[in-house]
C-alpha cells in the first residue's frame, strides 16, 4: 500500500526525515485500513464535503498544499534566513497529514459521498489526531493537524501551523461556487 501512496502523492519523498516519512505514510495506511478504501479510492474521494460537486479529490488538495507549504517555506528561508525558525519536514508531513481524518469521515453510498457514522460524531482534523497519535507522530505535525481547520480558531498556531491553515484555505476557497 506504501508503493501506491507513493505513487499518488509523490509529495511524501519531500520529508527528508527518513523515518518521519514512514510515519507519515503508515498514519495514511491505517486511515485507509480504518475507512476500508484501498490508495486508488482517494482518486474519487472529494476533498470536502461543504462545496457540492467539488473540482478537487482528496489527493489533488493533499498535494497541492504539501507543494504550496514547500513553496512558502522556501520564499521564507530566501527572504527571511534564519529569523522565521521554520521545520520543513514538520510543516509537510503537516500538509500530507491534515486531511487524513478524512478516510473516516467520509463515506460513499450508492455513489453519493456522506459523513460516515464516525464523522457524524467526528470531524478530520479529531480524527486525524487520533490516527497521527497511533503510528508516533512528532506532537509538533499533530498540532498542525489538530489546529488546520475551524476547530483550531482561537488557538495559538505554530509558523507551520499558521503556513498549512492558510494554504488550505486558500485551496478550499478557491473552489467555491
Amino acid at each position: 500500500m506504501k508503493k501506491e501512496l507513493r505513487d499518488l502523492i509523490p509529495e511524501f519523498d519531500l520529508i527528508s526525515d527518513g523515518e518521519l516519512r514512514e510515519k507519515t505514510l503508515a498514519v495514511w495506511e491505517r486511515a485507509l485500513e480504518q475507512g476500508g478504501w484501498q490508495p486508488s479510492d482517494l482518486l474519487r474521494m472529494p476533498f470536502t464535503l461543504a462545496i457540492p460537486k467539488a473540482a478537487a479529490n482528496l489527493v489533488e488538495h493533499v498535494r497541492a498544499n504539501a507543494l504550496m507549504c514547500s513553496e512558502m517555506e522556501r520564499a521564507f528561508r530566501q527572504i527571511y534566513g534564519d529569523r522565521v525558525k521554520i521545520n520543513r519536514d514538520h510543516l509537510i508531513a503537516g500538509a500530507l497529514l491534515h486531511d487524513v481524518g478524512k478516510a473516516v469521515e467520509f463515506k460513499e453510498e450508492d455513489g453519493k459521498w456522506a459523513k460516515s457514522k464516525s464523522g457524524r460524531y467526528l470531524r478530520h482534523a479529531f480524527s486525524g489526531v487520533g490516527l497521527c497519535y497511533m503510528e508516533g507522530i512528532p506532537e509538533e505535525v499533530i498540532h498542525i493537524v489538530a489546529v488546520h481547520s475551524r476547530e483550531g480558531e482561537g488557538a495559538k498556531r505554530s509558523v507551520e501551523a499558521i503556513i498549512l491553515h492558510h494554504s488550505d484555505f486558500t485551496n478550499f476557497e478557491s473552489f467555491m461556487p
